[in-house]
């Protein structure tokens, strides 16, 4: 992991902020982007690490395709490649089909789906030049399975799954991987704004989280970690 280059999407997240210190533990270089400069720069001043040479912070909003090529366009310019890209961005609204308007609509897919989609496209051209790479998308369980209240969000998160699937075949023969992550309810930031009633104690922790995302990232070479699905076990998904 040391030689690694990281880039993580949503670094300042639940989940995102759990897996750039696992990161930071194993000496990786990291390029950290987040929309909010200040939360990156206190995320970073929080890292284990010796070497704060080792870190890049990018201030981006990926639904804007210029701020992605010139997030990955500096990974470049300072690392010389990107090894892996971990997709941790992305919101919910959850609400009844019929309340859901059309700017809601539109931060779902702008966000969850075309900045992935946008940061994969990107990510995805360095790494061909490289003959290798890894693209980790944290999709979330509703991008495997429907949920009342979620038709916005689901179709945002189905969309990553089909365009990750059809990423991945195009891209095998650079020996680009995809891992997809469905993760059951993960207590983190995610559901401070949300207005359903949820029990976060019994919600997986963004550590379980990073963990499994590391495990991915550790598999041998030859080995290609398609999907992991992990569910709290109060709400199981099948």
């Amino acid at each position: 992991m040391p030689d690694k280059v990281i880039v993580v999407v949503g670094a300042t997240g639940g989940i995102g902020s759990a897996i750039t210190h696992q990161l930071a533990k194993e000496g990786a270089n990291l390029v950290l982007a987040a929309r909010q400069s200040d939360r990156l720069a206190t995320l970073t001043s929080q890292l284990p690490m010796a070497n704060l040479e080792q870190v890049l912070n990018v201030p981006t909003d990926i639904t804007d395709p210029a701020q992605v090529e010139t997030l990955m366009q500096k990974a470049v310019d300072k690392f010389g490649q990107i090894d892996v890209l971990i997709n941790a961005a992305g919101a919910g609204i959850l609400k009844q089909y019929n309340k859901i308007t059309s700017a809601d609509l539109e931060a779902m897919l702008d966000l969850n789906l075309k900045g992935s989609f946008y940061t994969c496209q990107a990510a995805a051209e360095v790494m061909k030049s490289q003959k290798s790479g890894h693209i980790c998308n944290i999709i979330g369980i509703l991008g495997k399975h429907s949920m009342a209240m979620a038709s916005a969000y689901c179709a945002s998160k189905f969309g990553v799954v089909g365009f990750s699937k059809c990423m991945a075949d195009e891209l095998k023969r650079f020996g680009i991987k995809f891992t997809l992550f469905y993760f059951g309810g993960v207590d983190s930031p995610f559901w401070d704004n949300v207005s359903l009633k949820v029990d976060r104690k019994k919600m997986l922790t963004p550590q379980t989280a990073a963990d499994a995302i590391l495990f991915a990232l550790r598999a041998d070479p030859q080995a290609v970690p398609m999907e992991i699905n992990i569910q709290p076990e109060s709400h199981l998904f099948f």
